[in-house]
């Protein structure tokens, strides 16, 4: 064996190890800002039922909306750059701040990240700024599975008169569920927008696809692709592993909203997927009081927190009244659809898409205000007000 120079290697020992924390000195990010090669930590796991309770317990009691500005039809409408309507924005979290609202849900579009994403950013961020000075926590959802399979960037169309939702549009559409090798962008998409909010207090939760098995009924079943559940259940389960890889401090969920929930045994595949994955519990109850408690009961055994994110269809017998104490005194948040009557239109029922309405309906589906402002039912601000605690 050779015998080894001691002072040789050293020497290179040394030269080798100034050399390192040269390269280091010189290719580490200044403080506050992020090397586009650093990896996040290890992805966050699934919260357990006792984190997301020491969460929940941290928390006021939540009661919102789901949010769109009067002047947008759509998410795409709300969020492109040439119809970001702040002074309406402002105007209408302005009236839910006003009745005790301290959430509002809402929808975002891959579209909008694909065209803009500083731009998008940029108004997410000015939406939060608006949100977070009325007091308002925001819960973003990310994709969403109902009404319109074929989103179009740029203008929007026009509302059919009399016909609930008429311009609302599915993320991703169609042609991009179809197409998987288009599926690196949105696994892009969500990255990016969680990961740059992922630390951002003034989002409060994060609703990673909305009713995912919606085949849409009577509106676009017609053009609807047969399998679609088939593909949305493994993009649905790589969704939650995208959102987690950003290892955002606020919880994930996804909400059930049609289907027997009262063992696993009854569950759908996509529905245990949905509630196995979810920090939080989320679900849509468009029903009586009856049907709320036997739906808060159900899905009690997962013991985690309970956030009812679309109810409230004056038709159907789910109103503030029959829901609201319910949910408090299960400690449940609350989140109705609709909030001040504009170009979505859902003041109209469901069933607009197949019979005809050519006026106001005798009593309203959905929404709380009119378009000037004014309470569709004052009896109804005043219970919501006596629930918030809002004097």
């Amino acid at each position: 064996m050779k015998k080894l120079n001691i002072k040789k290697v050293m020497k290179g020992t040394v030269a080798l190890m100034t050399g390192v924390l040269l390269f280091v000195s010189c290719n580490t990010p200044e403080s506050g800002e992020t090397g586009p090669e650093d990896a996040p930590a290890a992805t966050r796991e699934t919260w357990t039922a006792q984190q997301a309770n020491e969460w929940y317990a941290t928390q006021p009691w939540y009661v919102g909306a789901n949010f769109l500005p009067s002047t947008a039809i759509n998410q795409l409408e709300m969020w492109q750059a040439a119809t970001f309507d702040t002074a309406t924005i402002d105007k209408e979290l302005a009236l839910a701040a006003s009745i005790g609202m301290n959430v509002m849900r809402v929808y975002l579009h891959d579209l909008v990240f694909k065209n803009d994403e500083q731009g998008f950013y940029d108004r997410i961020n000015k939406f939060l700024e608006i949100a977070d000075r009325h007091k308002i926590k925001i819960l973003f959802t990310i994709f969403d599975s109902c009404w319109d399979p074929f989103p179009k960037a740029g203008k929007q169309r026009d509302p059919k008169p009399f016909v609930h939702n008429s311009g609302w549009v599915q993320s991703p559409g169609q042609a991009v569920l179809k197409d998987s090798t288009q599926y690196p962008e949105l696994e892009r998409y969500v990255k990016s927008v969680v990961g740059k909010f992922a630390g951002d207090p003034r989002i409060i939760a994060w609703d990673v696809w909305n009713e995912p098995d919606n085949m849409t009924g009577a509106s676009y079943q017609k053009v609807e692709i047969p399998d679609k559940v088939e593909r949305v259940l493994p993009l649905l389960k790589q969704t939650f592993e995208w959102a987690r890889s950003a290892n955002p401090s606020q919880p994930l969920t996804s909400g059930v909203w049609a289907g027997n929930w009262e063992s696993d045994s009854t569950l759908k595949p996509i529905e245990r997927l949905q509630l196995q994955e979810s920090d939080i519990i989320s679900f849509h109850c468009y029903d009586d009081s009856l049907t709320l408690r036997k739906k808060i009961s159900q899905l009690k055994r997962y013991n985690k927190p309970l956030w009812c994110t679309e109810y409230m269809a004056r038709p159907n017998k789910s109103t503030f009244q029959s829901s609201l104490p319910i949910a408090k005194e299960n400690n449940v948040a609350m989140i109705n659809w609709g909030f001040v009557d504009g170009k979505s239109q859902t003041i109209f029922p469901w069933d607009s898409w197949t019979k005809t309405y050519t006026a106001e309906p005798p009593l309203w589906f959905h929404d709380i205000f009119r378009k000037d402002g004014t309470p569709y039912k004052q009896e109804e601000v005043d219970f919501i007000k006596s629930m918030t605690g809002k004097k």
